[in-house]
């Protein structure tokens, strides 16, 4: 699950240290653990900010590689101090009309769902080879321009 943390500033974006490029930022349910706890968990843990949960966005289905399903939520920081982490080493708040190119291109979408408002909604996607180059191409683009490095102020 993810989220998308809209605020005055913009959306919020997490770079991972793994597959570098940006994002949204969420993750996993715990064992016992509800859809908004994990979220505000998730989020909590890997940019520092407390959160409260607006409205799901929407599921979405994804086939292919890395097949999974994901539940979008909007939310807005309540608390907490802006601090990348070992699994997110780079944060920044974007406006919504100024992404950065380097967001993988799964996230566009459940990012202008939620800007778009309305009822929640599912969505199939299909990652195929299209996507996967696209995601290597925006890991090595980040790479070579020094990884988080390049983004932290």
């Amino acid at each position: 699950m993810q989220a998308v943390v809209l605020s005055e500033r913009g959306v919020l974006l997490a770079l991972r240290g793994d597959l570098m490029g940006w994002e949204l930022p969420g993750g996993n349910l715990a064992p016992g653990e509800s859809d908004e706890a994990a979220l505000s968990r998730e989020v909590r843990e890997e940019t520092g900010l407390e959160i409260a949960t607006e409205a799901l966005v929407g599921e979405y289905v994804r086939r292919g590689f890395f097949a999974h399903r994901a539940l979008v939520f909007r939310a807005r920081p309540t608390g907490g101090a802006l601090a990348p982490s070992d699994e997110t080493p780079a944060l920044a708040w974007f406006a919504t009309d100024a992404l950065p190119r380097e967001l993988f291109p799964w996230f566009r979408a459940p990012l202008a769902d939620a800007l778009r408002g309305g009822p929640p909604l599912v969505r199939e996607e299909r990652l195929g080879p299209a996507a996967i180059a696209a995601g290597f191409a925006i890991d090595l683009r980040v790479r070579l321009r020094g990884g988080a490095a390049a983004f932290r102020g």
